[in-house]
């Protein structure tokens, strides 16, 4: 606590104020970090930031980028004003940070090269360092965060055991001492056994075993005293790295049905060998997820392992698929599998919602479905994405995902309907990245694959993707030919040919896009027209989010006018329409125009 309040007072001298605490897992460098801020709260009025850069592994830590990106978001920087590359965020975020005074806790990294880009050194800004290492190359106040000495072990046993179960086990305590190491997490694990109703044999076996690596002798402690279910969840959902365990995860992976599994989750947590998310679901620390890993490959066999896995991802996959046809229901390019059920949302909000909050699980279901040669599945749940990205503005957190279920269709089925939908799919995120070449290569691969597999359909979204990248580059005159020709591939589907049903939508999006285009040309009248049309359409279909899109796009084209009066109300019908739909990545959009028409026609 000294060393660090000598490094957030040392002047500034134009080094970054940096302080890495390092030390073993559960020795409580987190929990110190946070307590050392909650401490000196006055020391920064504009704030503390925080951010998890999940460096258990290689395969977990999120990347410099990312990070950026939350980090922003708590600085209340609006989603579509975080620039999509990662050098122009390191640069946004040294900007807005250099007249703040602000501490920023970054907690588990893996290296200094996943840190560089987060540190600056604006002169209010002190950053702490959490990490299970030193990280070589970081330049940085290193704090070795040690084991607690017997007699702050004692005390904290006291605190949580309480001392009438101290005192019952008095002759039992110099070998607990002795196997929790002084490792905070072992000694509030050992805390929960201390209890007096606990028979002493338990005790007595649970001294015997590994005295060098307390955080895994407390957790085999523990584990030792579970029931064969508690035990049978513990282990097996260990198998993967999901973000966030939930009862209905429990339920597919082990057969239990989902009270059950709430309890046993419950449970878990309670000894310690789980803890809480944020949202309230439940996590692994990397330490206990290893001991379940290896125990459940020794007691539960392979055949077992691989089964309960298969079981979660088919269950993610089911709850993507339900998810997507709740949150876009009159999307083609949301795919379907027999046996689903009823969609069991109530609103598209809700169904957006729950796909936003499985959305890292859904990641990592892919990767164990590639691994499992299940590549059906892969294409599949990468296409459920859809409505992430086109509502929520997932682009970042669904590219290498995105990637994965592109190229497995590619190398699995070339040519093909599949292959055609995720190549527009990642065209989309690398348009809105503004990774225009790449986007550019995948939408003509992607018209490529439709046309080969006879999709008029999906050609003609293809080429639209072609001219929605024309206008993101304004390149407007290119943009406008382009969904001039994707009208005409339409043209050829006949009345009564597969996608019939879908050409009145088809034709209101491509007026929609024409007005923007019109629009860019600076041909107001004409944008207004075609959009007023696009308008009429999605109004009388009932679609509140594409009503809302044109809306936006008439406002927009009203305030290049300088038109606030007309703008506005279109502005309000935009948000009001889209409150059900949780599309908070176009809200935070049309706030800031609402804001901007307001300060130029208050009344």
């Amino acid at each position: 606590m000294k060393l660090l309040g000598e490094e957030a007072s040392r002047t500034a001298d134009g080094r970054p104020r940096v302080a890495l605490l390092h030390g073993p897992e559960g020795m409580g460098t987190s929990t110190l970090a946070m307590h050392w801020g909650s401490q000196e709260a006055q020391r920064y009025p504009d704030g503390q930031l925080y951010v998890d850069l999940r460096g258990g592994s290689t395969s977990t830590a999120l990347d410099a980028s990312a990070a950026l990106r939350r980090l922003l978001g708590q600085l209340g920087v609006p989603d579509d004003e975080i620039p999509p590359a990662a050098e122009g965020r390191i640069e946004y975020f040294r900007r807005v940070v250099s007249n703040r005074r602000l501490l920023v806790v970054i907690d588990h990294a893996h290296s200094a090269a996943q840190l560089r880009p987060l540190i600056t050194s604006a002169p209010g800004l002190f950053t702490l360092v959490v990490s299970r290492h030193p990280l070589p190359g970081l330049d940085a106040l290193r704090i070795p965060v040690g084991p607690l000495a017997d007699k702050d072990a004692r005390r904290l046993l006291t605190e949580i055991a309480g001392k009438p179960a101290i005192a019952a086990a008095r002759a039992m305590l110099p070998p607990v001492l002795a196997r929790c190491g002084g490792s905070p997490y072992a000694l509030r694990a050992a805390a929960l056994r201390l209890s007096p109703t606990l028979p002493a044999p338990h005790l007595q076996e649970a001294s015997a075993t590994r005295e060098n690596e307390p955080v895994r002798t407390a957790v085999e402690d523990t584990y030792r005293l579970l029931d064969a279910d508690a035990a049978r969840v513990y282990r097996l959902m260990s198998l993967r790295a999901w973000p966030a365990i939930t009862p209905a995860a429990v339920a597919h992976a082990t057969r239990t049905d989902g009270r059950g599994a709430a309890r046993i989750l419950a449970e878990l947590a309670d000894r310690q060998l789980l803890e809480h998310t944020d949202d309230g679901r439940f996590r692994y620390r990397p330490a206990v997820r290893r001991h379940a890993e290896q125990t459940a490959v020794r007691e539960d066999g392979i055949a077992t392992c691989a089964g309960a896995v298969s079981r979660t991802v088919e269950g993610y996959l089911h709850l993507a698929l339900r998810a997507a046809q709740g949150a876009l229901p009159e999307s083609w390019r949301v795919p379907s599998r027999p046996g689903l059920g009823e969609v069991e949302y109530t609103d598209r909000g809700e169904a957006l919602a729950a796909l936003a909050a499985e959305s890292g699980n859904l990641v990592e279901a892919m990767h164990a479905a590639d691994e499992f040669g299940d590549h059906d599945t892969v294409m599949d749940l990468g296409r459920a994405l859809w409505p992430l990205q086109l509502k929520a503005g997932h682009h970042d957190e669904l590219l290498s995902a995105l990637q994965l279920a592109s190229s497995t269709a590619t190398a699995r089925k070339p040519g093909t309907r599949a292959a055609g939908a995720l190549k527009a799919q990642l065209a989309h995120s690398f348009t809105e990245l503004r990774r225009y070449e790449e986007a550019e290569a995948q939408a003509l691969a992607a018209a490529a694959d439709e046309r080969a597999a006879g999709h008029v359909r999906g050609h003609a979204a293809a080429v639209e993707f072609l001219g929605l990248l024309r206008l993101r580059q304004w390149r407007f005159d290119e943009a406008y030919a382009r969904f001039d020709e994707a009208g005409e591939i339409y043209d050829a589907i006949g009345p009564d040919d597969e996608g019939a049903a879908d050409l009145p939508r088809a034709g209101a999006l491509l007026e929609r896009h024409r007005g923007r285009a019109l629009r860019g040309m600076g041909r107001h009248q004409e944008a207004r027209e075609h959009l007023e049309g696009a308008l009429r359409w999605f109004r009388e279909s009932g679609e509140a989010y594409n009503s809302a899109r044109v809306l936006t796009d008439l406002a927009e084209t009203c305030l290049d006018v300088q038109d606030h009066a007309a703008a506005l109300p279109l502005v309000d019908e935009a948000i009001a329409k889209l409150a059900g739909e949780r599309a908070e990545y176009h809200l935070v959009h049309l706030r800031a125009m609402r804001e901007r028409c307001l300060s130029r026609f208050p009344g």
